[in-house]
């Protein structure tokens, strides 16, 4: 899960620099699927491999700016169906395992040995099965807004639990549904965005964006109205995944986090997260001895959120800090 990017000040948010890619790349990954992949900042630098969320919310150049590009080699993708890659809020041949496989070709296709992941949200949830997938190609993970694809979580979300918080909005979200078909609404709107009628997939993709984007900012307001193609992927994707469970066993990412525990991880996590409650993160951390939780005070679950940006930044940072120090401990002293 996750909302659109926003942007935020340098002074609130200590980003870096906003930089431009020095490689883009479309790559067949089958299926008739194609990624968009592009890289910034060192080339040489150490590898970053960014996750974005949803399922289907794209890659921005605001997610560029987390990271030093003196220091990191930063790799972006959107992934299937959405962003820049084709086809376009498309379904067939996009579950969980297919990404995690994305992954693993766009790592050999850019010839990187290891790679830190960071992620959000949904990006978070990947993160994880990439990891738990492939854990030798892993230096560490820095999660965000932890989701690990329960049913318990999406109960919160779509089943009436983040709605005692925000009635009104859920009323809105509830709308354009039947009385008769709110008992379950995933269900509800799966049948809505992948009916025959384009015309009225995007009409019910703007209502499941909007309940998302509304809560996910601690100061958020609902947003009345989201670009039709962006709103038609996100809402499509991010369906299909929570109608299959998010194609993970209940419980998986719990069940084998042994598999990475011995991978240092820092999560960052708004105390306030009404997306995607501090409870999984918080469960996801008990006795991972190189898993340092930051539970920031004052904020939501977006990534723009100013304190969750200026944690990630000084996260980011510190990794590099440490890196050059370790650099500078094996350089023999003239």
């Amino acid at each position: 899960m996750d909302r659109l990017a926003g942007q935020i000040s340098a002074s609130h948010g200590r980003l870096h620099p906003a930089a431009e890619p020095f490689a883009r790349h479309m790559i067949e990954v089958g299926d008739g699927h194609s990624l968009y992949v592009e890289e910034c900042g060192n080339p040489e630098g150490r590898p970053v491999l960014v996750l974005h969320g949803g399922p289907g919310g794209g890659c921005s150049p605001f997610m560029r700016r987390f990271f030093d590009p003196a220091h990191y080699r930063v790799v972006l993708f959107d992934q299937r169906g959405c962003g820049r890659s084709r086809p376009t809020a498309a379904v067939h041949a996009n579950t969980t395992p297919h990404l995690i496989a994305d992954i693993a070709l766009i790592r050999d296709h850019l010839d990187i040995p290891r790679w830190l992941l960071f992620g959000g949200s949904w990006g978070a949830t990947l993160a994880l099965a990439y990891a738990q997938a492939h854990p030798d190609h892993v230096t560490g993970l820095i999660l965000r807004g932890v989701f690990l694809g329960t049913q318990a979580e999406l109960d919160w979300f779509y089943g009436g639990g983040a709605a005692r918080f925000f009635p009104d909005l859920w009323a809105q979200f509830q709308e354009p549904i039947p009385q008769a078909e709110r008992h379950d609404m995933i269900g509800a709107y799966h049948r809505r965005l992948f009916d025959s009628d384009l015309g009225r997939q995007a009409r019910f993709a703007q209502p499941w964006l909007m309940w998302e984007n509304a809560l996910a900012g601690l100061q958020s307001s609902a947003v009345s109205h989201a670009p039709a193609e962006y709103a038609r992927a996100f809402a499509r994707l991010e369906n299909h995944y929570f109608t299959h469970g998010c194609f993970l066993q209940e419980g998986q990412l719990l069940r084998d986090r042994h598999r990475i525990q011995h991978l240092p991880a820092v999560i960052v996590q708004g105390r306030y997260d009404m997306v995607c409650p501090p409870a999984s993160a918080h469960a996801l951390a008990q006795d991972w001895k190189d898993c340092d939780l930051r539970l920031v005070p004052a904020s939501g679950h977006a990534l723009s959120e100013p304190r969750i940006t200026a944690e990630l930044v000084t996260v980011m940072d510190m990794i590099r800090d440490d890196d050059r120090n370790r650099d500078r401990s094996r350089t023999p002293a003239r």
